[in-house]
């Protein structure tokens, strides 16, 4: 159940920081709004930075929310 989590919970980290990435690139050096994150909160282009920071953290929390792999001998 713990790797589960955690694939999930990094799964959607990588959802949250690619939309973040992608809102704040196409607010800042194209002017226009791309990714669904825009319909769900209009911030300014700084604050999607913190969105891609929370991908991040969830990202790496879920990695070590992992099991850790068990080492067979050879």
């Amino acid at each position: 159940m713990r790797t589960t989590i955690g694939y999930t919970v990094e799964s959607i980290g990588y959802v949250i920081g690619a939309q973040g990435l992608v809102s704040f690139a196409s607010q800042t050096f194209f002017g226009t709004e791309w990714g669904w994150l825009h319909k769900v909160v209009d911030l300014p282009s700084a604050a999607y930075l913190g969105i891609v920071a929370v991908g991040l953290a969830l990202i790496v929390g879920g990695v070590k929310t992992r099991a850790p792999q068990r080492q067979e001998a050879a």
